[in-house]
């Protein structure tokens, strides 16, 4: 109760406050200081709410619903802690809490720089007091009770010295199928439970849990930092509209420009660590697979990178008293960059996702659906209607230039241009499946390596330019080393590395180029001044990352392989011995030992293994041997312990999103996966649910069939339904899923044997190897793209 009464006193110091500031504006006195009130009042409740929810989490208070839904005891503290941001709504309270924080800063700032605060916090101020609704008792609060929404408890989560109660015998409920037992949690049992002078803390014996998947240390690191990139797109969005309210295009560009630099190097620093998280504990594989969500956060953070390039030409090219070039491009941005962060939040909070991304969250509920809609659409629009009431004095000298083709202006904003190409095509493949339809990953693949070439290349040569003006014949001098330089180690790419695919030279070359031209120049003017060199190293980090997408991409290799406990077997070189198991202590993980021996080097690695007790789901995560030039990436399959069992014949196949396998002639073509409207929902809670693979099976004459085999869970117990298609003698069944968006297939004969009895030859571990070369360039290159970027943003707040 008291947490719900803290949100609804800062939503309407947050009306209040809006007001105010409004009225500032317009020329009203003795209200400048009533708002600076209203938004430490609004900004103080959402901090105190957020403490409460701490507190509620650490000392398990499951009386709250969203606690019980997403803590347990069986913790760590920094897990627990987690839980905060562990559900939807939570998350929106964590974005809250970012966004008042940034006020204040924000306030702080504004105040000291003339007229400036009122447009900018009234504008800043909507934008919190939207999220302060989001989070109010009658849509997504944390401090609703559990028993306002009935619901089915699991006997096991109830302290069992009441079930002996005699009105505890009206609210069980059994489900003979599942030999489970529930009981029904409401506003009558919570009476009764009042009546009897028992607490629904104290009846509650634990709670159901964070979901297995979210259970490791970037849980507590990754989206933290991800909402403060959220919360930090508003501010150049509040910028650009105070910009349009005073018809003025000069000096928002640099009081914005610091803020744009730092939010956008934390929302990108965000983006990848999600990317590791993804890669060295989930399992995936990899750091990037084009799912919805995770291109959901690049989108806007593409947009955020083209601004900072538009802005400092803008910058650049002001005169005494002009707004200088791209001023309508830069407003159209700097507004972009938070609309499309609001519409990121649309599609993973809305649930309209929940088909093609498998880490969408579930559906809010039609209210909150509405009102993120309405959020999204009042930003978008805000700042549409304004750039439209301002067009004609938005001109300026925008197109009054005098520089030649050869200009660094003109570079730096074809730049800028590819870069938002490769937005749109992300921002298409994204949205598609809001019209029912679900793009292949080569779709993203294909169109935006062009660009990166493009961009690779632009990188360096913009820098080879001078400003305005540029004659050919000195620009030809200064193209000859890098240039020189650059084709010789791209030559060394070939002949050592063996890429021999024309694309894949091409992005080497341009990023190469874009190393040697940034190289130079920082060390040039690091002998002079360090502070000026943040832009070049921000340069080289995205050099480094397209040659590890190069390495990575093209030239990875990936097998299955079977190991018999205690016998040495070699792949890709390396000699592989699994040497047993072990139980992790005080958890339900099972480490596997594999000894990994290359040349004189060797190392001993534990890919981990469970069944995860909350979704009954096998839960896996890879190891990784981690050398200088590459990494040998292991990803458990299964494991037989050497009795004789019942094994499904056939062949088994491991497919990604869009990836396709050749069978008795015809080719099987993995979609997508089928998530019914709850099973979401249900998976992470422990519920009963079922999910479809859609498969295309295309025979050799030509045809089509479109097949779903599928995997139940029900009370606990895993069922996979195989699909027959009886035309093409063909059997398909899903093992197992995950949520990379891998499914595991066997695909076997109709007339063959459906199961045949074997023994399994002692233990036997079967494992995914696969081997990343040159995987630290990504990281390395991502380290020196945020150190450029805290650089650029301590010197420009300087110059502000």
């Amino acid at each position: 109760m008291l947490g719900n009464i803290v949100l609804t006193i800062g939503f309407l110091a947050g009306l209040f406050t809006f007001y105010m500031y409004y009225l500032t504006h317009k020329g009203y006195t003795n209200t400048l200081v009533k708002a600076r009130i209203g938004y430490h009042v609004a900004a103080t409740m959402t901090i105190i709410a957020s403490l409460i929810l701490v507190h509620a989490v650490l000392t398990h208070q499951y009386q709250y619903n969203y606690v019980f839904s997403y803590s347990g005891s069986g913790l760590s503290t920094g897990l627990l802690l987690s839980t905060f941001w562990g559900g939807q709504e939570g998350s929106f309270l964590l974005w809250t809490l970012f966004t008042a924080i940034i006020g204040i800063v924000l306030l702080e700032y504004t105040s000291k720089r003339g007229d400036l605060e009122p447009r900018v916090m009234m504008v800043f101020t909507l934008s919190l007091t939207f999220l302060l609704l989001l989070v109010n008792p009658l849509l997504k609060s944390p401090f609703n009770y559990l028993w306002m929404d009935p619901s089915f408890i699991d006997l096991k989560n109830i302290n069992s010295q009441f079930l002996s109660l005699p009105f505890i015998k009206d609210f069980i409920f059994q489900d003979n199928a599942g030999g489970k037992s529930f009981v029904r949690m409401d506003s009558q049992l919570y009476a009764q439970l009042t009546a009897a002078g028992i607490t629904v803390k104290q009846f509650i014996a634990d709670g159901k849990g964070l979901n297995p998947l979210l259970q490791n240390f970037w849980m507590q690191i990754h989206p933290p930092i991800l909402f403060v990139g959220f919360a930090m797109s508003a501010v150049p969005f509040a910028f650009a509209n105070a910009a349009l309210i005073k018809n003025d295009y000069r000096d928002w560009v640099k009081q914005a420009l610091p803020w744009m630099l730092v939010g956008t190097m934390v929302l990108g620093l965000a983006i990848m660590l999600g990317g590791y998280w993804a890669y060295g504990i989930l399992g995936w594989g990899g750091y990037w697979g084009w799912d919805p969500v995770e291109n959901s956060s690049l989108i806007p953070w593409l947009v955020g990178v083209a601004a900072i390039h538009t802005l400092l030409i803008q910058k650049k090219t002001q005169s005494k008293g002009g707004a200088g070039r791209f001023a309508k491009t830069n407003i159209i941005l700097a507004m972009l960059s938070y609309a499309l962060v609001l519409y990121s939040t649309f599609l993973t909070r809305s649930g309209i996702l929940g088909d093609s991304s498998v880490h969408s969250f579930t559906e809010p509920g039609m209210l909150v659906y509405l009102l993120l809609v309405i959020f999204m659409m009042t930003f978008l629009l805000m700042g549409l209607f304004g750039f439209i009431y301002r067009w004609k004095t938005l001109s300026g000298d925008e197109f009054e230039t005098e520089e030649s083709v050869l200009s660094r202006e003109l570079a730096l904003f074809t730049g800028a241009v590819a870069i938002l190409a490769s937005a749109i095509i992300i921002l298409a493949g994204t949205s598609a499946p809001i019209f029912g339809h679900a793009v292949e990953i080569r779709f993203y693949d294909e169109l935006t390596l062009p660009i990166a070439i493009i961009i690779g290349f632009l990188n360096g040569f913009s820098l080879l330019l001078k400003w305005k003006q540029n004659k050919g014949e000195e620009l030809f001098k200064k193209l000859i080393k890098p240039f020189s330089i650059s084709l010789v180690l791209t030559i060394a790419v070939i002949f050592f590395g063996k890429v021999y695919d024309v694309m894949l030279i091409l992005l080497s070359f341009s990023a190469l180029f874009a190393l040697v031209v940034n190289f130079e120049i920082a060390y040039k003017i690091a002998r002079k001044k360090v502070t000026s060199i943040g832009a070049y190293v921000a340069h080289i980090g995205i050099a480094l990352f397209l040659l590890g997408v190069v390495a990575t991409g093209g030239f990875s290799e990936k097998d299955s392989i079977d190991l018999e406990k205690g016998k040495t077997a070699n792949i890709f070189g390396y000699d592989l011995t699994f040497e047993g198991y072990s139980k992790i202590p005080n958890t339900e993980k099972f480490e596997f030992n594999i000894k990994v021996e290359k040349g004189n080097s060797s190392s001993t690695i534990a890919p981990i293994m469970f069944v995860s007790s909350m979704n009954n789901s096998l839960m896996r995560e890879p190891a990784i041997w981690n050398r200088l030039t590459k990494d040998f990436y292991v990803t458990p399959l299964s494991y037989e312990n050497g009795e004789t069992q019942t094994k499904s014949a056939g062949k088994k196949v491991t497919l990604k999103k869009g990836e396709s396998i050749d069978y008795q002639g015809d080719n099987i073509v993995f979609e997508s996966f089928d998530f019914p409207a709850d099973a979401m929902s249900a998976m992470m809670g422990g519920g009963n649910f079922t999910i479809g693979a859609n498969l295309i099976v295309k025979a050799y004459g030509g045809k089509s069939y479109k097949v779903e085999p599928k995997m139940k869970s029900v009370d606990g117990k895993r069922e996979f339904v195989p699909v027959e298609v009886k035309d093409l003698d063909l059997v398909v069944e899903m093992t197992n899923l995950d949520a990379s968006g891998t499914v595991n297939l066997i695909l076997r004969s109709l007339s063959g044997d459906k199961q045949e009895i074997v023994a399994a030859p002692k233990e036997v571990l079967s494992i995914e190897a696969s081997i990343k070369p040159f995987i630290n360039l990504i990281w390395s290159g991502v380290i020196l793209m945020v150190i450029g970027f805290i650089i650029s943003a301590v010197k420009r707040t300087k110059e502000t």
